[in-house]
Formats: structure tokens, C-alpha cells, sequence
């Protein structure tokens, strides 16, 4: 793939095979002989390098170009401006939705024909989110300390499960069933569901300006009113 310029405020990429376009955001090949098809999005996890450690000892890491090191602090406060929120949508947005402002992060997730965008700052507070989206109970846990959010469907051997942080940083969870014990990717760690696995889910990093451009008639999850 070679980037192939900006529509709609996102980038756009060519293959090399074809020469179809490919929007990032939507997957979908919107010029070329493939045009219509979607590519598949491949699972993946947002996290520090320490929970990533912590969960892989033994990866690779890729050597940085030379003179790339010396940009990372650079880098680092170009992520560190991108998550402030602040800052109005890029030229070339096609679609303005003012229901969040432009460049509030969100984590979408697509369950079936359904969307939905997730405010990252509300992850922070709540941690552990039950939701319905698609006709399907949804979990996400975030995970502060490493700032890392995962999704799944709540539900193991046939039944709809509750969750609730076992510690403050909901590295573990307690299902209201069956008080099982649960690490945060979803593995029943000890109880009568030791062994289960929960289904798994693709959460999506976005701005809500990118988000919302392609998913017009996504839901935005807001934090349940306090009861008095």
C-alpha cells in the first residue's frame, strides 16, 4: 500500500496489485477495479510497552531507522496533543456531527450492523462498561495505568454474564453469576467458568471527527445518571 492523499479528512492508500484506493477509516475500496470490496480488520491491542511486556516477554521489537530515536520525544507530544482533545477537525471533513467536539478520542466498536463510540475519558472513570449493541451484550474494561481498553461479548457457556473490577486498576474481574474470577482479555482465571474464554471484540481508536464521518448513525455511550 502507498498513501494516496486525503478525502474526508482521512487517508486514502493504494495497492500496488490493482491500483484501487482504500479509505483507512471505512476499509473500503472506494476507486480501482476492486472498488465496494472491504478489507478485513485484523485484532489488535492499544497499550503501553510495560502491560505489553508484561503480557509478551518475549517479543521483538523492531529497530528504529536511524535518527528516528531522536524524534520519539517529538513523537510522544504530538500522541500527548492528540489526546487533549483539543483542536478543530482538519480541512476536508465532509460531515460535521457536534455531538462530541471534533478530536475527543473515542474506541468504536462495530457489532453487526450497529456502532458505537466509547469517550475515553469516560472509560477512565467507569472502567467497566456493560452495554447492548447489535442485539448482543458487550463488556469493555479499561484499564488506566496502561490506558487499555479491551471489548468482549458478555457471555460464556450460554449465559449472560455481569462484571464488575476486582481491584482498582480492573486488571481482574468477578462475574455477578458465578463469582468467577476474570483477568481483562476476557479468561476465566478461577470459579465455575475456569477455562472460558469470552468472545473477543475490535475496538477502534479514533477521533470522533474520523469516527463519525464514517458511522453517521453511531450511538455514543454516556455514564449512567447517579442514583440519590
Amino acid at each position: 500500500m502507498d498513501n494516496a492523499g486525503v478525502i474526508g479528512g482521512n487517508e486514502v492508500f493504494q495497492d500496488r496489485e490493482t491500483g484501487s484506493r482504500w479509505q483507512q477509516s471505512s476499509l473500503q475500496a472506494i476507486s480501482g477495479p476492486l472498488k465496494g470490496e472491504h478489507l478485513e480488520l485484523y485484532p489488535f491491542l492499544l497499550t503501553d510497552w510495560k502491560e505489553w511486556r508484561r503480557l509478551h516477554p518475549d517479543t521483538l521489537v523492531l529497530k528504529p531507522l536511524p535518527g528516528y530515536a531522536e524524534r520519539i520525544p517529538e513523537k510522544n507530544e504530538m500522541i500527548r496533543r492528540g489526546l487533549s482533545g483539543a483542536g478543530s477537525a482538519p480541512p476536508g471533513v465532509l460531515r460535521v456531527d457536534d455531538r462530541l467536539k471534533p478530536r475527543t478520542m473515542i474506541l468504536g466498536l462495530d457489532v453487526g450492523e450497529s456502532s458505537e463510540a466509547f469517550p475515553l475519558s469516560i472509560l477512565r472513570e467507569a472502567r467497566v462498561i456493560h452495554d447492548d449493541l447489535g442485539g448482543q451484550p458487550v463488556l469493555l474494561v479499561h484499564q488506566p495505568a496502561s490506558d487499555t481498553t479491551t471489548a468482549f461479548i458478555a457471555r460464556a457457556k450460554g449465559k449472560t454474564l455481569q462484571f464488575r473490577a476486582a481491584n482498582p486498576d480492573a486488571s481482574e474481574l468477578t462475574d455477578k453469576e458465578t463469582g468467577s474470577r476474570w483477568d481483562a482479555y476476557g479468561k476465566c482465571l478461577s470459579g465455575s467458568l475456569k477455562g472460558s474464554q469470552l468472545e473477543s471484540l475490535i475496538l477502534e481508536p479514533e477521533y470522533w471527527f474520523a469516527w463519525s464521518e464514517f458511522h453517521p448513525e453511531t450511538k455514543i455511550y454516556s455514564a449512567p445518571a447517579a442514583k440519590h
